[in-house]
């Protein structure tokens, strides 16, 4: 039986990547930074012992950094190495399709960290075709802030609030029983159309619930993600007839193409178990891709060290029952997507290495090298898999 099962640690960075500084972004550590936070505010380590077993700590020890406090004393039992990522970003669509095997070909449209930040044209047509009185927002914010800031006159206007990040995004938050889901993932499709022409990665539905001073962002977020403009992993599996199963916001982010199967859960507990229930009924030659979406939205985004450091433990614990299950044939590779260190300036992604992490009950351990692009990640999933020669990327050296 060979099988692949592709984790992505959303936010995972292990330290500024070489071409960091043109992000602004030298010095941006993810781990290192929440390890070294750990560490001094409570004099013990990160209790990760199932990572630093599959070789984390040498991981990062390979990119010249260490984790303050975390020693494992065994060699490793995984193949470990980085990988820097080649595509001109710092966001989701961009980590994740290289690490599939499609480094981005474009740079992606950004909107300016101006007041008001859209084009007027943009949002004319916008409210016309979406039948709506204006927008609030119109700037560069942080989402749970944004609306607790607006929420109460979006309640009494009727308006949708609209803003961006430093990511390549149009994001639209409205209240799910005083706007409407329905309508709000409606308006979000017609926003996907009109920011075609700029480029925009992802528009973004962004719901809440709950009254003024207790709003509250549910899990019914939905991503409308461009379209990978080429081969990848996913479509490359799902068209040779291969099961493939997209777990958490994959099917988002790869606009639903090749995405097989998606499975929906909240939060990295229900998306880990939802991992494990579809690993023992997984077809020979199958594929699932996991997104664990937690560490980047609820801790990295709003600089939250502590929990971050917390949902590294609960995962680790996590991952220990999944390799459980592993078979012989089995591949299991973690990784992330970029960096979101909770201790660096602003709440937005950092451009950082990320960490390489391969495991199969019958692969050698050992260090599979610092990686020149993240697409090396998927090219080792379709050798594994035994799938056509179709992506970028190096498999060389990653499976022994």
């Amino acid at each position: 039986m060979t099988r692949a099962i592709l984790l992505v640690m959303d936010s995972v960075g292990i330290g500024s990547a070489p071409d960091a500084r043109r992000f602004g972004d030298e010095g941006a550590d993810t781990l290192g930074h929440i390890a070294a936070y750990r560490f001094n505010s409570c004099r013990r380590p990160l209790d990760i012992p199932h990572l630093a077993a599959l070789g984390l700590s040498e991981a990062v020890r390979a990119t010249g950094r260490t984790l303050p406090g975390l020693v494992h004393r065994a060699p490793p039992s995984g193949r470990y190495g980085f990988a820097r990522e080649i595509s001109p970003g710092k966001d989701t669509p961009s980590g994740h399709w290289e690490i599939a095997g499609l480094p981005v070909p474009f740079a992606w449209g950004y909107f300016p960290e101006v007041e008001p930040c859209f084009p007027d044209a943009l949002i004319g047509e916008f409210c016309r075709r979406a039948d709506l009185p204006g927008i609030l927002g119109n700037c560069h914010a942080s989402g749970t802030q944004i609306i607790e800031r607006l929420g109460a006159e979006h309640l009494a206007s009727g308006k949708p609030i609209c803003y961006t990040s430093a990511d390549s995004v149009f994001q639209i938050a409205a209240h799910e029983g005083h706007f409407g889901l329905e309508r709000l993932y409606a308006i979000c499709a017609i926003a996907r159309e009109l920011v075609d022409p700029l480029m925009i990665g992802r528009v973004i539905a962004r719901p809440f619930t709950g009254a003024p001073g207790s709003f509250v962002r549910t899990a019914n977020r939905r991503d409308y993600s461009v379209p990978p403009p080429g081969p990848n992993l996913l479509s490359l599996a799902s068209g040779e007839g291969r099961e493939v199963i997209s777990v958490g916001k994959i099917g988002d982010i790869f606009a639903h193409v090749g995405c097989g199967r998606e499975v929906k859960a909240s939060g990295n507990a229900e998306l880990m178990k939802a991992t494990r229930e579809a690993l023992p009924d997984l077809a020979d030659g199958g594929l699932i891709f996991t997104n664990l979406i937690d560490f980047d939205t609820l801790y990295g985004h709003r600089r939250d060290p502590e929990g971050y450091a917390q949902a590294l433990e609960s995962f680790d614990r996590e991952l220990a029952a999944l390799i459980a299950l592993l078979k012989a044939g089995d591949l299991l590779i973690v990784t992330a997507d970029h960096g979101c260190d909770p201790t660096w300036p602003g709440t937005d992604h950092t451009r950082e290495l990320v960490p390489v992490l391969a495991y199969a009950p019958d692969l050698k351990p050992g260090f599979l090298g610092a990686r020149e692009s993240f697409a090396d990640i998927g090219a080792a999933c379709a050798t594994h898999l035994g799938l056509p020669p179709h992506l970028a990327g190096d498999a060389s050296g990653m499976l022994m």
